[in-house]
């Protein structure tokens, strides 16, 4: 009876896409985030009879029978979400393609869409970092340093960062490092809003926002676009498959009941 084997199979791959799609509404609210879909593929077949010609006779069609299906993808959607003012100065987000990169503390750079920045105090000056404390990178590869003294600062849409001295004038401290990547959807999820690189998605490729169509939008954070919605209804459907597939499970068991009391 494999038509049990392949509605469990069926059973785990809903139970997977319910899994993706309640950690898209667990993000509804997170910074940054990128909702995700899970994808599917059939399992192999068993070919119980060939199309073929024997004896001048012409069969034209195949008579084979699946054995369910496997989940084989993750894709993450990289489309903006919308924008929130906060009017916070170290607040930004990316209108646009591009990520920002992260310094971790062993020196490993990561990438994140999150532009919740704090300033951390470190002796008399301050250096941009994210809510863990991991360093905000400019285009040196160095940290965002902000020194005593300096107020009003100001990041422009193409990163410049500029800010004020005790004599009104005007310092210049450096630009944001944004890059890209060829495949977004090959970066690697690690948590706390950020991405690392693999051989899927390539290695990062700084972006000239002097050329590009990215923008930065100081005083604005990128909301989650997550559809919650939308997500609703997948999980609707994929609540309907499952019982289904369950359904499925339950005639086979009866039908194999029946089977064995046939003697009697």
């Amino acid at each position: 009876m494999r038509a049990m084997w392949t509605a469990a199979t069926g059973m785990r791959a809903q139970q997977f896409n319910i899994d993706t799609i309640s950690n898209n509404l667990s993000n509804a609210n997170t910074t940054g985030y990128k909702t995700q879909r899970s994808e599917f593929k059939d399992l192999f077949y068993t070919s119980m009879r060939r199309n073929n010609i024997v004896d001048d006779q012409n069969r034209p069609v195949n008579l084979q029978v699946g054995h369910g299906t496997m989940p084989t993808a993750t894709k993450r959607d990289f489309k903006n979400g919308s924008f929130i003012e906060t009017e916070n100065d170290y607040d930004l987000a990316i209108n646009g393609e591009g990520f920002f990169a992260i310094q971790l503390p062993n020196g490993e750079t990561m990438y994140t869409r999150d532009g919740s920045f704090k300033l951390s105090v470190e002796g008399n000056q301050g250096i941009l970092v994210t809510s863990e404390g991991y360093r905000v990178l400019s285009d040196t590869n160095n940290p965002i340093v902000i020194r005593n003294g300096l107020k009003d600062v100001t990041v422009d849409e193409r990163g410049n960062i500029t800010a004020t001295d005790e004599g009104n004038n005007t310092v210049n401290l450096g630009r944001m490092k944004l890059v890209r990547f060829m495949n977004p959807e090959g970066l690697l999820s690690e948590g706390l809003n950020l991405y690392s690189t693999t051989e899927a998605s390539g290695e990062e490729i700084p972006i000239d926002l002097d050329g590009m169509e990215s923008r930065i939008a100081q005083g604005y954070l990128e909301a989650s676009n997550v559809q919650v919605v939308d997500e609703m209804v997948k999980m609707i459907s994929a609540q309907r498959a499952y019982e289904i597939n369950s359904k499925v499970i339950q005639t086979s068991d009866e039908m194999l009941q029946l089977i064995g009391n046939l003697k009697r």
